[in-house]
């Protein structure tokens, strides 16, 4: 099973009208993410958040795809 710390975590500010704080998303795993008040909590959040959607994966079969190693900025 791949270690869902290795995988790369995009940290952005939420706006007062989203409720402010941070969102974490990865972007190797679809739909996977989580926020927090400070950045450090979004990361902690988000480690959970990979743990859940790497076991959804398995149990519908799914393949879970490897971690990349950089990310890209368009």
């Amino acid at each position: 099973m791949t270690d869902k710390l290795e995988y790369p975590v995009v940290i952005a500010p939420l706006s007062i009208e989203d409720g402010g704080g941070f969102s974490a998303y990865v972007p190797d795993l679809p739909g996977c993410m989580s926020d927090g008040e400070t950045p450090e909590e979004a990361i902690a959040n988000v480690q959970d958040a990979i743990a859940a959607w790497i076991e959804a994966a398995h149990e519908l079969g799914r393949s879970v795809p490897r971690p990349s190693r950089k990310l890209a900025f368009a």
